[in-house]
């Protein structure tokens, strides 16, 4: 079986554009909408050379993971494009879900605490998907200005299907090491008809109200002990939830409330250390 979209993407006017290898799914997309892709394009491959996460960080995709980016252009009003991240997560632990289904797990050193319902795999701010408390996914939005005010944004999603990176600060995971018997195929299907639903449901930003609710039901370490690195700057507290703008609230020692537009969270243990 090669890459391929679900059929409801297909009717929805997605396209794929596969690789063996590629260099950056999200360089490439951003590459394409320069040139003047329409977007609604999904680039997949099963290694990446050149990928990387938030803040420059290398991410490793090795053969039989799964890299895949989404190119959006012009999808909604500029301010609300950031909250897609939300979307792709949601879609992504769909996509899990179907295709890898297990059991409710304990979350590990770096992912809070788990609740009762929460599922297998749980959403960490802003952009990780983790399992056993580890990192089995990560997500990066990337933008682009085009001529005439427009603006193209790219998703990417990397999943850690066969294999994960090794001598990391924090837990990291894969599906092969959850047990679960599936590929990146697979999940890339599900993952294209997974997103349909979660962005009816975003509607161009109009429908956050529903994606944050869906997000915090998932959400990773919600009420539990956190660290924050702003900057230079650690605020340590409780992970209250998220406000309407998706921004991460920690409320610390002496009540006060932070709102976190950006910044690397931390969990239990980690949150614990003298210094992050």
């Amino acid at each position: 079986m090669g890459f391929a979209l679900a059929p409801t993407a297909l009717t929805e006017g997605y396209r794929l554009e596969a690789f063996d290898s590629i260099g950056s799914t999200n360089l490439e997309a951003l590459d394409r909408a320069r040139a003047g892709d329409p977007g609604r394009l999904w680039l997949a491959a099963r290694r990446q050379e050149t990928g990387r996460g938030r803040r420059g960080r290398v991410w490793e995709t090795p053969s039989g993971n799964l890299a895949a980016t989404l190119l959006l252009v012009d999808c909604c009003p500029l301010p609300q494009a950031a909250t897609l991240g939300f979307v792709a997560g949601l879609a992504l632990a769909d996509a899990l879900s179907a295709v890898a289904p297990g059991t409710r797990v304990a979350v590990g050193p770096d992912g809070g605490h788990g609740r009762e319902g929460a599922g297998r795999y749980e959403l960490k701010w802003p952009n990780d998907v983790l399992a056993h408390g580890a990192k089995l996914a990560g997500i990066l939005l990337e933008s682009v200005m085009l001529p005439e005010g427009r603006f193209a944004v790219a998703i990417g999603i990397g999943v850690n299907v066969v294999a994960h990176p090794q001598g990391l600060p924090y837990p990291a995971i894969s599906l092969a090491g959850l047990g679960a018997d599936c590929t990146a195929d697979t999940l890339f299907l599900a993952l294209s008809d997974a997103w349909l639903r979660h962005e009816r449901t975003w509607n161009r930003g109009r429908g956050l109200s529903a994606i944050r609710t869906a997000w915090l039901a998932r959400a990773a370490g919600l009420g539990a002990d956190v660290a924050v690195r702003i900057g230079d700057e650690v605020v340590r507290g409780t992970f209250e939830t998220i406000d309407e703008e998706c921004r991460f609230l920690v409320r610390d020692r002496t009540g006060r409330v932070w709102p976190v537009a950006a910044g690397d969270v931390h969990f239990g243990a980690v949150a614990s250390a003298t210094a992050i």
